[in-house]
């Protein structure tokens, strides 16, 4: 019995032994692969750079129509908001009151003419007996009596040949007609109202009338950029092309030219005020509507551009990742310039044959070992527009 319980620790110990040895040994495993990422050399391209600017649109021409004789507005000839060509038929005020104005003046104007012919007449005939040496019927002072009369009666056909022309007037003024072609806005005033004329302080305003066709830009140049332009372009802006974004554009679609610059710097904002127009064939430019504006900062140049997405960001400092000839990579500052497309300008920290990371950039970090995967850089020497940073 004493042999039997000593052999019992063996026998599990043997058993454990032969169990260990029927399992596979731990396979020691290796380092991990290299990560994956797609490289590309910088691209050259031809850029400008460009200043944007926010504005609104004005009219060239603005009129506020009012009336120029007093009346009762008679009729309205046009719908709100409707397109107006010059000449056309707005409104008329009740012409009743002129016409018989005109009449009266005419009625004087034939009475004073019959007076004159009849101080003419009897001129000739006191002339006449004057000069009859022979006969003492009339005196010098007599004859000077009727010269007389015939100025006078000259003088009142003058005066009532002007009162029929300013009747005649006011009788054309009861007829007010666009001065200008336009989108005309809104009536003012109502049929049956009694509207105020003439030149005083508060005639009636009956409508405004603003041209569409072509339409003006009008924003604010900062001293600096005035400086660069004027060193680049001369003292003479006008006529240089601009682009046109509004709110809703996808980019700087509408194409323009600047039309005036202004004679002084305002001394409150340091800045000078600008126009550019543009074509609105089919109305869609608004006076009053905001929108941006480009304009040329500089001649074209040619500088490295890499995709938008391979720039980094630690802190305020920019960044790229560059695989250097080992496969290792490199974190490398850059300074940017604008954005171009899809891709951004690099004024400084790169060279052409750097090859930067496009793709992968949260697989790596600086001092490792990447397999990296060349593709096609973009087409050089391609022109483009830049963008600014920052709308001014």
């Amino acid at each position: 019995m004493m042999n039997v319980a000593r052999s019992v620790p063996a026998i599990l110990a043997c058993a454990l032994a032969l169990s260990a040895c029927g399992q596979p040994a731990p396979q020691q495993s290796g380092p991990p692969p290299a990560p994956q990422v797609t490289v590309a050399s910088p691209a050259t391209r031809t850029v400008t750079d460009h200043d944007e600017y926010v504005g609104r649109f004005v009219a060239i021409d603005e009129v506020n129509l009012r009336a120029r004789v007093s009346g009762y507005l008679d009729k309205i000839h046009f719908t709100d908001g409707q397109m107006v060509k010059e000449g056309d038929l707005l409104f008329t005020i009740d012409q009743r009151p002129f016409k018989i104005a005109l009449d009266q003046a005419k009625a004087n104007l034939s009475q004073t003419k019959a007076v004159m012919d009849f101080t003419k007449a009897d001129l000739e005939r006191a002339r006449t007996l004057l000069e009859d040496k022979n006969s003492n019927a009339i005196s010098k002072q007599a004859f000077e009596q009727r010269t007389q009369a015939e100025r006078t009666a000259a003088a009142n056909v003058q005066s009532q040949e002007a009162a029929v022309r300013t009747a005649e007037l006011d009788l054309n003024f009861t007829e007010i007609r666009a001065p200008v072609s336009g989108r005309i806005g809104d009536r003012r005033v109502s049929v049956g109202n009694y509207v105020t004329g003439g030149t005083g302080a508060s005639p009636t305003l009956l409508a405004v009338i603003v041209s569409t066709d072509p339409i003006r830009f009008e924003f604010s140049i900062d001293e600096a950029s005035l400086l660069r332009y004027t060193r680049r372009m001369g003292t003479e802006i006008k006529g240089a092309p601009v682009e046109l974004k509004l709110i809703d554009d996808k980019g700087f679609t509408h194409k323009g030219e600047m039309d005036f610059l202004n004679n002084v710097v305002d001394r409150e904002t340091g800045t000078i005020r600008g126009r550019a127009v543009f074509a609105n064939k089919d109305g869609l430019f608004r006076p009053g509507m905001f929108a941006r504006l480009r304009l040329d900062a500089g001649a074209p140049y040619q500088t490295l551009v890499v995709p938008e997405v391979a720039i980094g960001s630690e802190q305020v400092k920019k960044f790229v990742f560059v695989v250097g000839s080992d496969n290792k990579v490199q974190q490398r500052f850059v300074e940017l310039g604008p954005l171009v497309g899809p891709d951004r300008v690099i004024r400084d920290g790169l060279a052409p044959t750097d090859k930067v990371v496009v793709n992968g950039l949260m697989r790596v970090r600086p001092g490792v070992t990447v397999a990296p995967q060349e593709v096609k850089a973009a087409d050089a020497g391609a022109p483009a527009g830049a963008a600014p940073a920052a709308a001014k």
